[in-house]
């Protein structure tokens, strides 16, 4: 049974990734819905009992990554090479990308470029059996936590540059309130599980301490 399928979004600029009903995947995310429903964020994130944490780690993963494509594929006409030339989180911070495998030394690219290699790279991630299993009962790899904090160190960033560069379109498009939600629940689940280094947060470090205090 596979845990990681595909399914088509209209809305996303790529496949919208899912798991197939029946499946531990399937059955995570039920839990998932249910606790994002009653809106307590705090206990959406929260490991459930007597289930597996790369299992659950899993899962989450494939969510936030198909948020984040669907956030940022609202922009897309904004986010462009001329309008985005570098990869920025405001003035202070720049990302260049690097995959250590097809480009081992950082490059400058657009903003719109780097979210591209990024979601290739996640993608590439995912559909590799050998790092995220898709057959229930094959275990995940030694390295496993440490690919999930990339991808959601990375995913990040492009949270830190829809705010920096982009909040004013999300408020004329009424999405702020949907970017805000999403945002929240991705630091509150990468707080939960510590996998994003502080240093790392830095370019939203306020908002996420107005996130993380209250609780």
């Amino acid at each position: 049974m596979s845990l990681f399928g595909l399914g088509r979004n209209q809305r996303t600029f790529r496949p919208k990734k899912s798991a197939p009903s029946g499946s531990k995947g399937a059955q995570l995310r039920k839990h998932i819905d249910a606790t994002l429903g009653s809106g307590n964020l705090r206990e959406a994130v929260r490991l459930p009992t007597g289930e597996d944490l790369n299992e659950w780690l899993a899962v989450n993963t494939v969510d936030f990554f198909n948020q984040v494509n669907l956030l940022y594929g609202t922009l897309t006409e904004f986010c462009t090479p001329e309008s985005c030339p570098t990869m920025t989180a405001g003035p202070k911070y720049e990302y260049r990308w690097a995959d250590g495998v097809q480009i081992k030394k950082p490059i400058e690219v657009s903003a719109s470029k780097y979210v591209e290699y990024l979601m290739d790279w996640i993608e590439s991630q995912l559909d590799d059996e050998s790092i995220f299993p898709q057959k229930l009962g094959t275990p995940f790899p030694p390295n496993f936590k440490e690919v999930v904090k990339t991808i959601f160190k990375r995913l990040f960033r492009v949270y830190a540059h829809i705010y920096h560069s982009h909040f004013q379109k999300i408020v004329s498009l009424k999405e702020e309130a949907h970017l805000n939600t999403c945002f929240k629940h991705f630091i509150l689940f990468t707080h939960e599980f510590g996998l994003i280094d502080k240093r790392e947060l830095a370019p939203l470090q306020e908002l996420i301490e107005s996130i993380i205090v209250p609780y």
